[in-house]
């Protein structure tokens, strides 16, 4: 009788494992397309459209990722994003900590500038630490941070990337720098530069506005902002806060 106990709690235990995790993802992780699939993705990092200027390492494909928790609150961020006319773009969801390596190691190769025009047009390279633009840890490694924006619904074309193109500064006008098909934020995404701050006031009116709009509905719905970069947000009751994971961003199991 004993044994017949042990092998029901045996196949208990593994029927109870969440299918994310029979997919290849630990357990509470969860592909955004999956729990909001109209929320847009471009996954920067996965490509050469960054200020690396090539695909970041533990970037296999360019799919957002993230704890069901912040999944679930982005979603609920989009359906009222929906109701007025507008909509969600994601950037970044979970970074690997080899990506943030990669980050690091990068910033420490002052002489790979590549990307400098568009993403820090003012900026030293080596100062990138000192002021925080690059660390040696991420909050995306914990799952539930996310970089992204606002755009119109339904969702409108924006420029596409080819590597190699001249690069435009993330500080220029809206109607100057690269044009993603987002609402104007005041800078690009990722941009290294004072003006991403989301408090800045040395943006236009019309860009803190948006600005404003992106933060109070990401607050309402559980996230807590980034003051140096106005598309950066963390769940607050994140469920693996002091967890850095490494697993790689990939497409999902077939």
């Amino acid at each position: 009788m004993r044994t017949i106990f042990l092998a029901i709690l045996f196949v208990l235990s593994f029927s109870s494992v969440p299918a994310t995790a029979a997919e290849g993802l630990p357990a509470r992780f969860v592909y955004l397309r999956d729990v909001a699939p109209d929320i847009v993705q471009d996954i920067r990092y996965a490509g050469w459209h960054n200020f690396l200027g090539r695909p970041v390492k533990g970037y296999d494909a360019p799919e957002c990722i993230l704890t069901l928790e912040a999944a679930n609150a982005l979603k609920a961020v989009q359906e009222e994003l929906n109701a007025s006319g507008f909509g969600l773009k994601v950037y970044d969801g979970y970074r690997p900590k080899r990506a943030v390596a990669d980050f690091a190691a990068w910033s420490k190769a002052i002489s790979d500038q590549i990307a400098k025009n568009e993403f820090y047009p003012a900026e030293d390279k080596k100062d990138f630490f000192d002021k925080g633009y690059v660390a040696l840890k991420s909050g995306h490694s914990r799952g539930s941070t996310v970089d992204l924006t606002i755009i119109p619904w339904p969702p409108r074309p924006g420029e596409s990337y080819t590597p190699g193109q001249e690069l435009k500064p993330c500080t220029a006008p809206y109607d100057v720098r690269f044009n993603d098909g987002a609402l104007d934020m005041g800078t690009g995404f990722d941009c290294m530069d004072p003006k991403s701050a989301p408090l800045s006031n040395d943006v236009p009116l019309v860009a803190r506005h948006n600005r404003l709009l992106l933060r109070t509905l990401m607050e309402k719905h559980g996230f807590a902002p980034y003051e140096a970069e106005w598309w950066h947000f963390t769940l607050k009751k994140e469920p693996f806060p002091d967890t850095y994971f490494d697993f790689p961003v990939a497409a999902p199991a077939k």
